[in-house]
């Protein structure tokens, strides 16, 4: 049994004892103290020679050694490069040719398939003599060799001094100075002490980066504990083999969560079954796919791998940082015939491609013309033993582009990798696509326990806006308004007035602009120049707007912000946009992009913008974004995220991730800025990624759910095609256009139609229907076979759809119900701009000292019962009054109601009323969760009794019924009851037991409160 403060020493000797037992050991042999050992070195022949030996020829044992000590002398190599050639040495052995003109062998230094057929030894107090003749020898506690290499270091420290102190000291140890030399052949350091545990790294890895290993175990000790898992043999030799990474200058090794994800995945593929591994942003699911492709390519001769994901920026950093930073060889898919002529070439081990290259948009003729190309290229089909790996597999991999690979390769293993669980909306097709999860996912909340990731803190602002001229308003829409129909008037109001467009006014926007360059001069990590943020836009026009505004702020960020989104400019982005009645929100967009880009392309300013946000962010403050680098974005500088744009699942939470990467210590946080009041989101949204919500989904529950979803979709097709030939069954025969017409729409316009009401609400039918049958048809054409439908039926209903689509524009156009947006979009603009006003920003939340974790954790959704009744509506939905109130006022079931608003005016201030409104309700909601959260954190509530004063106390009068006179009696028993040391003593433990049960009445209600004071340091 250890005790507190055991001495150094006795520490040694026990682990040794744990390592090297004959009877009891983990299988390593004691070599002996090397305290005074002449000659000691990472490579010892005297132990590599026999084993080498056993395989080969004497003289080919001794070519071998020879390169493998030179190798290991390190002669004007840095450690890195040092290390890296070594290791390749070792993994991959060398070749030694026995004579003149014979074959060369393949020498191997490890036998890594048999770890127990290795000469494993572990030496103590190593002396290496210092590189510098002034400087201190070293002597590493404990040092792993495997047949004569040392491979791994292991630094010990009493429990009462820190892990710290030993990671410090093996970083000393590979100083220039002192015995850097020594390190060229380790792989493995450790760390470790019985109260903290062991901690782990490869060579060079700086102090906060070393790991801690995760994994079920009966042992307690914590030094005992992860010894026993990390230096068996088998486990030892395997991370060195199948976990270690050289990734662009540092070197890597797995984490507990890459390391079982690999293994689990391992497993499934040995059996053929493919599934999803998911493991959170920001946790090296990257490294995951580097790793398992090349445990593939080594255990299957004809494996290859084909990554799969369907973003350019992912596609491009997966084949520069992930694989190619590790040294692997990677085909980049340029276009779909190149694409094929790389499956074809069984040298390409692994390719990358966008999924798109398997056919745009995943159409029918566009994925025949692929297939087309393929054919006139004469290329021929894929060769080999096929693994699918699809990145962000939760987003588009599924239906027709999965259908699309398959096609292509209809025996390969898919595999999907995503940061995210799969939400009940699309877990089925993903499951039919992929299979269930693989291994345990890797939650949000673990990542950041582990140190992995940061957590984050939320702030929402709230801008208050108000009306400046109701009667301008009204003026300037009727006038610009005059002639349209009021269905054309009710389809321009419902374009504008709604929050969304309330919320892009410009004096909104230089608000927002004002906040952040604030935040920029006053923020620490911001105002320092070493961290920067993104501000997520709502659209693309408005992340323009944002970059006008910060390019024309006289501030210093003006030469300091980039835009990035998804616009490419082109001739047809702005062709059939002139009206001339001023610039359309397309032609403006193109116009900021032209004069931001010059004659640079789209690619190369991105690739700059990019380069300085990660290596400099001093030069590169701030990044303007809508949908772009809100997944799969690794940039450790970025910690503030600002969000102007709605939200929600996976968009949101994998938006919030891009702030949560480590960045040296004065980066204790990713920080979300919140302007569209998106808490009750982040909250479910960072619940889904810490709780088991999303596990119970597996295999076997897919087939019936699948047919559910079948038959659902066949039903509500044929009903909504019933709905539409009832409605046209009542239009006269022959049903040409003259019928149609009369029907539904006044033949005359120049005279009254008595009948003019019911046919506008005819056409609000025909206009509904329409969509409804549009929307059923592209739900069974996705897949006729589950909706038992043939090929000529779905050409029939095809038909049948566009003929309807046809009706509904006619009729739109005939009866004037069609209404030229773009002829009012400038004016429009111009009317939201110049009435709508904001004042500063307002910080509405007060959860500064709160993290997400800690909010996730307080269940606030409990509170919903006990909430006021205006707050119930605001927690569940913050837009659940603008939804159900303005826009049913709005339009109500036709557009001729006579509850629509009559004036423009009162429309916008209701918006901006009901926006004031929930503001308010929601600042108060914030307030109610963030004080919940620190009670828990307490551990007790506000309101006590003056002499109920200290935790303890309070934790007794909580738990008592809140019966202060029992609680101080309780509380008095124990501090006379409880002796030094009683937690864990039996008889010290029992005394005071037995006071309890005379004061509480029993031993149930004894134990009860015992369990309680023992968390209290003041018993």
């Amino acid at each position: 049994m250890t005790q507190i403060g055991e001495r150094e020493r006795k520490v040694q000797n026990r682990v040794i004892r744990l390592l090297t037992d004959p009877d009891a050991g983990l299988g390593w042999r004691y070599l002996g103290d090397w305290h005074k050992r002449d000659g000691n070195a990472n490579v010892e022949e005297s132990l590599l020679r026999p084993w080498l030996e056993q395989r080969h020829a004497p003289e080919i044992a001794a070519k071998a050694i020879a390169e493998l000590r030179r190798a290991a002398r390190m002669e004007g190599a840095k450690l890195y490069e040092a290390n890296e050639t070594f290791y390749d040495m070792l993994r991959y052995g060398v070749q030694v040719s026995p004579g003149p003109g014979e074959a060369p062998i393949t020498v191997q230094f490890v036998d890594w398939a048999n770890p127990r057929a290795n000469d494993l030894g572990i030496a103590e107090e190593v002396a290496i003599e210092a590189k510098d003749a002034r400087a201190y020898n070293k002597r590493p506690d404990i040092v792993a060799y495997v047949n004569g290499i040392a491979l791994g270091v292991i630094e010990l420290k009493k429990s009462t001094v820190g892990v710290a102190e030993g990671i410090r000291q093996t970083l000393d140890n590979q100083d220039p100075r002192f015995i850097r030399h020594f390190f060229t052949t380790v792989q493995v350091c450790l760390a470790g002490n019985d109260s903290e545990g062991l901690r782990y790294a490869p060579i060079l890895t700086p102090q906060p980066y070393w790991l801690a290993w995760k994994e079920e175990s009966a042992i307690t000790n914590r030094l005992d504990r992860v010894l026993t898992q990390l230096m068996t043999p088998e486990r030892f030799l395997e991370l060195i083999h199948d976990f270690t990474l050289f990734d662009a200058g540092i070197k890597k090794i797995a984490r507990p969560n890459q390391y079982f994800a690999v293994k689990a995945a391992q497993e499934r593929i040995h059996n053929r079954e493919g599934g999803i591994i998911w493991q959170t942003q920001g946790s090296g699911k990257s490294l995951i796919m580097v790793m398992l492709a090349r445990w593939i390519r080594e255990q299957f001769p004809d494996g290859r791998v084909l990554v799969i994901t369907d973003r350019k920026e992912l596609d491009s950093q997966i084949v520069n940082q992930v694989f190619g930073g590790t040294g692997d060889t990677v085909r980049r898919a340029k276009s779909g015939a190149d694409l094929m002529a790389a499956l074809a070439n069984p040298a390409d081990r692994v390719v990358c491609s966008l999924v798109h290259k398997f056919g745009a948009k995943g159409k029918d003729d566009e994925m025949e013309a692929l297939i087309a190309d393929i054919r006139k290229a004469q290329i021929n089909a894929p060769v080999g033993d096929f693994f699918v790996f699809i990145d962000e597999c939760h987003r588009t991999q599924s239906g027709k582009l999965a259908q699309a690979m398959r096609q292509i390769l209809p025996d390969a293993m898919f595999i999907g990798f995503t940061g995210t669980p799969l939400l009940r909306s699309n877990k089925v097709t993903s499951l039919e696509t992929f299979g269930p999860y693989i291994g345990k996912p890797y939650r949000f909340d673990e990542a950041v326990e582990d140190g992995v990731v940061l957590d984050l803190r939320y702030e929402a602002r709230d801008i208050d806006q108000r009306i400046s001229s109701p009667e301008k308003i009204d003026t300037w829409f009727e006038t610009h308004t005059q002639g349209l129909t009021p269905v054309a008037k009710a389809e321009l109001k419902k374009r504008w007035g709604t929050l969304q467009r309330v919320l892009s006014s410009r004096s909104r926007l230089e608000q927002i602009v004002a906040d952040i360059i604030f935040d920029m001069d006053t923020k620490p990590r911001l105002k320092s120049g070493r961290g920067n943020a993104i501000l997520v836009a709502g659209s693309i026009p408005e992340a323009c707007k944002f970059f006008e505004l910060f390019r024309g702020s006289g501030h210093p960020i003006a030469d300091k912000c980039a835009i990035i989104t998804s616009y490419k400019r082109a001739a047809k982005e702005i062709t059939g946009e002139e009206t001339g009645m001023g610039e359309t929100e397309r032609q403006y967009v193109h116009r900021v992009y032209d004069a931001l880009l010059g004659d640079k392309s789209e690619e190369e300013y991105e690739e700059e913008a990019l380069r300085q946000f990660r290596k400099e962010p001093g030069r590169m403050k701030l990044l303007i974004v809508v949908s772009r680098l809100l997944t799969g974005f690794d940039a450790p500088t970025a910690t503030y995220l600002y969000i102007d744009k709605q939200m929600q699942d996976h968009g949101l939470f994998q938006a919030i991730c891009r702030v949560n990467r480590l960045h040296g210590d004065d980066k204790d946080y990713g920080y979300i800025i919140d302007y569209k009041d998106l808490f009750k989101r982040i909250e479910r949204a960072v619940d889904d990624y810490t709780s088991e919500a999303f596990d119970g989904f597996d295999k076997e529950d897919v087939e019936g759910l699948i047919s559910d979803r079948a038959e659902k979709a066949t039903e509500d097709f044929f009903t909504a095609r019933e709905a539409w030939l009832d409605l046209l069954d009542q239009v006269e025969p022959p049903k040409g256009d003259d019928q149609i017409y009369a029907y539904f729409s006044s033949v005359d316009q120049d005279q009254v139609d008595p009948e003019a009401e019911e046919k506008a609400r005819r056409r609000q039918t025909l206009y509904r229907l329409a969509g409804t049958y549009a929307r059923a048809f592209a739900g069974v054409a996705e897949d006729p076979d589950a909706a038992g439908l043939s090929e000529s039926e779905i050409t029939e209903y095809r038909k049948e759809v566009e003929n309807a689509i046809a009706i509904r524009d006619a009729v739109r156009l005939h009866s004037g119900d069609a209404v030229d947006l773009k002829l009012f979009e400038p004016t429009m603009r111009t009317l939201i701009d110049s009435y709508i006003k904001a004042e500063d920003s307002e910080v509405i939340s007060h959860l500064d000292d709160i993290s997400l974790i800690d909010l996730v954790a307080s269940k606030a959704a409990t509170l919903e019962d006990d909430l006021p009744k205006p707050l119930r509506k605001n927690k569940n939905n913050v837009a659940e009054a603008i939804a159900n109130n303005v826009r049913r006022l709005i339009i109500d079931e036709t557009p001729v109601n006579p509850r629509f608003y009559e004036r423009m005016s009162e429309l916008l201030r209701d918006l901006v009323d009901k926006r004031r409104q929930d503001a308010i309700a929601y600042a108060e909601y914030l307030e109610r969760i963030a004080e919940l959260v620190r009670q828990i954190k307490a551990g007790h509530g506000e309101t006590y009794p003056d002499r109920i004063s200290s935790p303890g106390r309070k934790a007794l009068f909580d738990n008592l019924e809140r019966d202060e006179d029992r609680a101080l009696d309780v509380d008095q028993a124990l501090r006379e009851t409880a002796q030094s040391g009683w937690r864990g003593n039996r008889m010290k433990e029992r005394m005071i037991k037995r006071r309890l049960a005379e004061i509480l009445g029993s031993d149930e209600e004894a134990e009860r409160i015992l369990d309680i004071a023992r968390t209290h340091d003041e018993y």
